[in-house]
């Protein structure tokens, strides 16, 4: 375990120390400490941007976006795969549908640009039909569910794994009972199967929604330049242009804490509506 714990006291406790930059007006030659305090300037510098809200709320479309769509989509997977009576076909469907996720975002992000933009295969086979092309990578308005798309395909299939570690422990005899009893595979899922696996599925929502305003840096910075900063622009990319590249430590470090604060509030308020749900959620 000495690994791990060192990992998470370097890099996130002690690294909470550095949330002061977002007071700060930072100088990288001066330090952390030698800086001029400017108190809440940076947020209220950032509370007055367009910019600031724009990356906002296409963090927030793309977050719902994920949540309604891709958060069920390892959950259907694994009862399908839950399904199959075949253990030789289980095993080999899993390895497939494991596979996208260890690709990098850089191979993802290519591949779909090689079949989706509009040289792409796809526009190719339409062009050489006589059909319309139709150019998916740089249309704004197809960019959001897109990206979705894309994490879905890169990683429902490793999110699987919790789900059917849940499955498994869902005892057969109350699915034999209930089949006695005249229940069709509806009524089994519905009072066998979701409750059995309610709580893994409420602690995996409340840990989702703590992460709910981090979309994916490497996948949204890879693609902002094909639909523009209007379109593409997350707070995650909207932090590594304003800090690392525009060198506005300060302000950039004040959008992160923002970040951090409001996935930290969910984090508390869903976990005391699970309380009240009846169920254990992160912590008692």
């Amino acid at each position: 375990m000495v690994p791990g714990l060192v990992y998470f006291l370097v890099f996130h406790y002690g690294a909470f120390i550095a949330n002061a930059v977002a007071f700060k007006e930072y100088v990288p030659f001066d330090g952390l400490w030698a800086s001029p305090w400017v108190g809440t300037a940076n947020f209220e510098r950032m509370f007055g941007d367009p910019d600031f809200w724009h990356a906002t709320w296409n963090t927030l479309f793309i977050a719902v976006l994920q949540l309604v769509f891709f958060f069920p989509a390892p959950l259907a997977l694994a009862l399908l795969l839950h399904s199959l009576t075949s253990d030789l076909l289980r095993r080999f469907t899993q390895s497939v549908i494991y596979l996208p996720h260890f690709l990098s975002w850089v191979v993802v992000v290519a591949l779909f640009q090689q079949v989706l933009s509009d040289t792409g295969l796809l526009n190719t086979f339409l062009s050489d039909s006589g059909l319309h092309t139709v150019d998916i990578i740089g249309n704004p308005d197809a960019y959001k569910p897109l990206v979705v798309f894309e994490v879905i395909w890169k990683d429902a299939g490793w999110g699987t794994i919790i789900f059917l570690a849940a499955l498994m422990q869902v005892d057969e005899q109350l699915y034999e009972a209930s089949a006695i009893d005249g229940a069709g595979p509806w009524r089994r899922f519905w009072h066998v199967t979701l409750p059995g696996i309610r709580p893994i599925i409420v602690l995996l929502l409340i840990m989702r929604l703590g992460d709910i305003l981090s979309v994916g840096f490497e996948q949204m910075l890879l693609q902002r330049q094909s639909v523009g900063p209007e379109v593409g622009e997350v707070l995650d990319t909207f932090v590594f242009w304003q800090g690392i590249v525009g060198g506005d430590t300060g302000y950039a470090a004040a959008a992160g804490l923002f970040k951090g604060v409001v996935g930290a509030a969910l984090v508390f308020a869903a976990n005391r509506v699970a309380h009240r749900l009846g169920e254990q959620g992160v912590y008692k």
